[in-house]
């Protein structure tokens, strides 16, 4: 007798991406679930079969259920950190960046009142407030996170003279969304005054009488990300948050960018709890490399919920900051061509010591001149193959010709952030950087997919919402490099877990796969040019629904 599923999701629109499926020919109805993994699709008749006493039956009502989304590049404390401090992605101009800064330090000062009221009162007898927390000392900065001043009417970076409009007595910081670009105040200057003065001048601009502006690119960030990195437990409420922000758009596992992070932790506590939300992959930063050898931890180690992923490096900045490398000037800045985080032959040296130590590798590039050092640092590996390596780049915005046909023949993973293309319309950040014609070369998904390059689509954080990315990809401004619904959401599902070496669990849906499932309150296939109005109604993972807005 075949034993009962845990739980059948039935009278649904079940695309189980698996092929062939455009759209029709593996569509389903129902999906059984036993002990976290799919055991069955088809009819819904078929699968009830399946039902026992204590089977927990959920009606579709019609809904479509695909793979659980699979974010193949993000930030998950800076997703958190948007939903906790200033989010800055909703301000439409420099004023409106600055209210709402304001409106958190006005938060911040409450809570100081508060944690001031807590330590006046009763503790538990070591002096010490539960409150004085983990902070270290942070928790008095206002923060904003995710400006993108290219939709602004005043097209600028926030400054110092803004921030100080926030408060000259408390620091303020506000990151741009790419977060190679940074403002601060004057309280952030004058504390950091020794660190700025030791990284590159370029990276902290001055005005006509040689006075920083505030704005802080690339390495100059860096003391301000320190200073203001939550503890454990902050830390865990900023993870939190996100997780459940991730629950609620389907998305199910997530590959995380770290670096000087408690997160990694955060994660592993909350597997062995049990209460891990989604399948987290860390990827790591390169100045972790020895830490990881030392202590074992390879790619593909971890649990079900949380593996060790690539070791994560640099190469150039980004077009908003004007960092990213290219080969020919920039339009807007015919002197500057970009700039190298990490020197080409750095890049090729760690390369080829993390490959060789058995680890996948991935670098981020953004422009021309950058994905070519990176193509050129892995194919001068010669050990192993960067395709059965896996090594990946992160974005590859713009790429010619022989570089997509180099991604293709050498099988490295392009990863890349389809919401990027909010920025490549008319008169949008990509023409004002590059030109039109450079602008017209960006993010050439089609050419890629058509070459055979291997696609994993992420969000970078801007924001973490798969459905949005989808909906750039299906529908993006040059006609000739849009994606069908399909391989838009293979990209989202199948080519992320396949960049993890998890093709064989996730991806699709299908009998020995995990359950890890999105389900979709309207068909994208029916309603291409409105992918981003579609509501994910339930998220399910290993079977269990961390997420039902039915």
């Amino acid at each position: 007798m075949t034993e009962a599923a845990d739980r059948i999701f039935v009278n649904g629109e079940v695309h189980t991406l698996a092929d062939p499926d455009s759209g029709g020919d593996a569509v389903r109805e129902a999906v059984a679930v036993r002990d976290g993994e799919v055991v069955r699709t088809g009819r819904t008749h078929d699968v009830e079969l399946l039902a026992g006493v204590d089977t927990d039956v959920v009606d579709l009502d019609g809904r479509v259920l695909l793979p659980g989304f699979v974010d193949a590049h993000t930030h998950l404390t800076t997703v958190g950190r948007y939903l906790v401090h200033a989010d800055l992605s909703v301000a439409d101009s420099p004023d409106e960046a600055v209210d709402l800064l304001a409106e958190r330090a006005a938060e911040v000062e409450t809570e100081e009142s508060s944690c001031d009221a807590a330590d006046d009162g009763i503790d538990g007898g070591d002096g010490e407030s539960d409150a004085a927390d983990d902070e270290a000392g942070t928790d008095d900065w206002a923060l904003g996170y995710g400006y993108d001043e290219s939709g602004w009417d005043e097209d600028r970076y926030l400054t110092r003279a803004d921030l100080d409009r926030v408060s000259t007595e408390r620091p303020v910081a506000a990151f741009r969304e790419d977060m190679h670009v940074a403002a601060v105040n004057g309280v952030v200057l004058d504390r950091f005054a020794d660190e700025f003065a030791s990284v590159p001048g370029e990276t902290v601009p001055t005005d006509d009488a040689g006075e920083p502006t505030g704005v802080l690119l690339e390495s100059a960030i860096d003391p301000v990300y320190e200073a203001v990195e939550s503890g454990p437990e902050a830390t865990r409420r900023v993870v939190e948050t996100a997780l459940d922000d991730c629950a609620a758009k389907g998305i199910t596992g997530f590959h995380d960018m770290v670096r000087s992070s408690r997160a990694p932790r955060v994660y592993r506590d909350l597997d062995a709890a049990d209460e891990l939300t989604a399948r987290v992959r860390i990827n790591y930063w390169s100045d972790h490399l020895d830490a990881l050898r030392e202590v074992g931890l390879s790619t593909n180690a971890g649990s079900e919920m949380v593996e060790t992923g690539a070791i994560k490096s640099y190469t150039d900045g980004s077009f908003g900051g004007r960092t990213a490398r290219l080969s020919e000037p920039y339009a807007d800045a015919p002197e500057e061509t970009g700039q190298w985080v990490v020197d080409p032959d750095e890049l090729a040296a760690t390369v080829e010591d993390a490959t060789a130590a058995g680890y996948q590798f991935t670098a981020h590039a953004i422009g021309d001149e950058a994905v070519d050092a990176v193509l050129d640092a892995y194919e001068e590996v010669s050990e192993t193959d960067p395709g059965q390596a896996r090594h990946r780049i992160e974005h590859v915005e713009l790429a010619d010709d022989a570089a997509i046909e180099r991604l293709a023949e050498t099988g490295v993973i392009a990863s890349v952030q389809p919401n990027f293309l909010k920025w490549a319309g008319e008169d949008g950040l990509y023409d004002a950087r590059l030109g039109p014609e450079r602008a017209a070369a960006t993010n050439r998904y089609r050419d890629m997919l058509d070459a055979g390059v291997r696609l994993a689509f992420g969000s970078d954080g801007m924001p973490m919402d798969p459905l949005l990315g989808v909906h750039h990809a299906v529908n993006a401004p040059d006609e000739a490099q849009q994606l069908g619904v399909t391989e838009a959401l293979r990209a989202y599902t199948r080519g992320a877990a396949y960049a993890g070496f998890d093709e064989d669990r996730l991806g699709t849906v299908e009998p020995g796969k995990r359950a890890d499932f999105a389900v979709l309150d309207a068909s994208p296939w029916e309603e291409p040019s409105a992918v981003r109005e579609i509501d994910v109604s339930m998220t399910v993972v290993d079977g269990e629904v961390v997420y039902d807005g039915r």
